[in-house]
């Protein structure tokens, strides 16, 4: 064949018809035979042959007048264009897939709380119906999660924040309550406070592990609410940012903190917890749990929010 290849600047587009035309021509070997099976004559499959190595500027196929036979070129194409019609002939199904949510990545934040509740639950139940869809999983505080969806880099969010203050305003984000829990005490196994009985007061005295307001700042007036309606001014001795974190600043005697009754399922040498005594029941404060997810969020993330919404429901 006379011509020149195409340079790697104007590399050649070409129609997956002309490839299926290639393709059955290298399986019969005989052009007559291709056209037919083709529905056409064999002058127009002949001349698209022709067409296909003129742009790729090589020679598919040896012809002779008693035969056809593939090029070392044809056969190293054969295998290759046989994979590229099969992932082609798969991309409607595909497009179908990720429209209805069944296909996809999910970028998913939590807080550490819900680590301790149902989220395994949910992610389990959710990769046994939905195997396609991957959840990359960020754990991180309300106020990280709000800054990442600001930016665009998280499609649903599970946030901690006092029972009924959205967690934003600012945000054009959607929400769904995945529970209200009361807050416990969380205090030292050891000394005075791990007596079966303690005086309200002497457990409002104690230097109080929290979190900084900034993480959570709608639960953190609503705990330092609590105290002061009682009269105290709680001398704060540590923050940490993690639940976890703060519960282990209590078994090392730093004080004692108000945690969501879920933090219970963290086990944790030298801590005990505690339900708020009866006598201070007026303005105990809850926390509340929030599903969170964008207002544009993809049919995947959908998948997962309504899976998530269906599994509270049930439960």
């Amino acid at each position: 064949m006379t011509g020149r290849a195409p340079s790697a600047e104007n590399e050649p587009e070409i129609e997956l018809r002309a490839w299926r035309q290639f393709l059955l021509v290298a399986s019969e070997l005989h052009f007559g035979h291709a056209a037919q099976r083709l529905g056409m004559t064999q002058p127009p499959l002949t001349q698209a042959i022709q067409k296909l190595e003129d742009r790729l500027g090589v020679e598919l196929f040896e012809r002779t007048r008693r035969c056809v036979a593939l090029t070392a070129a044809g056969t190293a194409l054969v295998p290759r264009v046989r994979a590229l019609l099969s992932e082609a002939s798969a991309l409607h199904a595909l497009a179908r897939e990720a429209a209805r949510g069944d296909l996809g990545a999910v970028r998913l934040g939590f807080v550490s709380t819900v680590g301790f509740a149902r989220l395994p639950e949910w992610l389990r139940s959710f990769r046994s119906a939905q195997p396609n869809v991957s959840i990359e999983l960020r754990e991180a505080t309300s106020d990280v999660q709000l800054s990442a969806f600001a930016a665009g880099e998280l499609d649903v969010g599970i946030v901690l924040h006092a029972e009924g203050m959205p967690p934003s305003a600012k945000l054009a984000l959607q929400r769904f309550s995945v529970g209200v829990e009361t807050l416990v005490f969380a205090v030292p196994d050891s000394g005075p406070l791990s007596a079966a009985r303690v005086a309200p007061s002497e457990l409002l005295a104690q230097p109080l592990v929290i979190f900084p307001r900034a993480t959570q700042p709608s639960l953190y007036d609503a705990i330092l609410a609590f105290f002061h309606g009682h009269g105290v001014s709680p001398v704060i001795a540590q923050q940490a940012i993690q639940m976890q974190t703060i519960v282990n600043l209590v078994s090392a005697g730093m004080g004692i903190s108000l945690v969501p009754r879920s933090m219970t399922n963290l086990s944790r040498p030298g801590v005990i917890y505690r339900k708020i005594p009866r006598s201070l029941g007026s303005g105990t404060p809850r926390c509340e749990t929030s599903l969170l997810w964008s207002t544009a969020a993809s049919p995947a993330a959908l998948r997962l929010v309504d899976h998530i919404r269906a599994q509270q429901r049930a439960s």
